[in-house]
């Protein structure tokens, strides 16, 4: 293969990896990419992916015994001792139009690291926090958002990356309503909330396969997968794809199965 080719036909400097859709973001290159699996929701039909509730993402978190607070994230290659500080980011989510929105920030372009890449609000923790302690912290700080109007709903899968071997611990809550909220600038550009009905549309999702000299991967060829997501004015992809993906996944599921009755119908 060609070192300035990969295997969709791109050059190692191109800067537009999504011909068609715009976004700020530079998507960095690895030594090779191929084309990755089609969305685990895509059998679902389009209209059954609308109208997706912040209660029905709940009622999936409590089936699936992942309600209340995290337990204790597993070791996680790199740091199998648990020595490196831990993280959490928060997936708040409110109703708005019939659809469950969640927020999420375009960090600030000065940051060291993943400079004006769209995150979930989040962070290290301090000595002595838990998940959820560490995600409302950081959710006041970044964007203003008070921890008092965040009411608790569960927990997703525990997740490192290459830049930090800790465990992610991914903490979902939910608002009353939209919150008022504003970016602090010397660690967010930008805030602003998409529905899940947006991620599950068709051609939202993307998935390529990666590889890197010097970088375990998850199949016999050395390659793993990477999501991204196309949305407005932006991309979404790394580990806050990696978070979303989970989420999407399991209320995909849900809504393959339709509603069910309820009580006294």
């Amino acid at each position: 293969m060609n070192s300035r080719d990969d295997a969709l036909g791109r050059t190692r400097d191109e800067r537009h990896r999504f011909p068609g859709h715009v976004y700020s973001q530079v998507i960095p290159e690895p030594d090779e990419i191929r084309p990755g699996g089609r969305p685990p929701w895509a059998d679902l039909a389009p209209a059954a992916r609308r109208g997706l509730s912040v209660e029905r993402v709940a009622r999936v978190l409590a089936r699936r015994g992942q309600a209340g607070p995290p337990p204790e994230p597993p070791p996680v290659p790199g740091d199998p001792d648990g020595d490196a500080p831990g993280a959490s980011v928060l997936v708040a989510l409110f109703d708005e139009g019939g659809e469950a929105r969640v927020v999420l920030t375009r960090r600030s372009r000065t940051l060291r690291a993943h400079r004006g890449e769209v995150a979930l609000p989040g962070g290290r923790g301090e000595a002595g926090e838990t998940p959820w302690e560490t995600a409302l912290r950081e959710a006041r700080e970044e964007v203003g958002l008070d921890p008092a109007s965040v009411r608790p709903l569960g927990w997703l899968t525990p997740l490192s990356t290459r830049v930090a071997p800790a465990a992610i611990v991914p903490v979902v809550g939910a608002l009353s309503s939209r919150p008022s909220l504003e970016a602090q600038p010397d660690e967010v550009e930008r805030v602003f909330t998409v529905p899940l009905s947006d991620l599950l549309a068709e051609d939202a999702f993307l998935e390529e396969r990666w590889r890197r000299e010097g970088s375990p991967g998850l199949d016999d060829e050395g390659f793993f997968p990477i999501y991204f997501y196309r949305v407005p004015g932006d991309l979404l992809w790394g580990a806050t794809a990696r978070v979303l993906t989970d989420l999407l996944t399991m209320v995909a599921g849900d809504l393959a199965l339709g509603d069910p009755p309820q009580p006294g119908g």
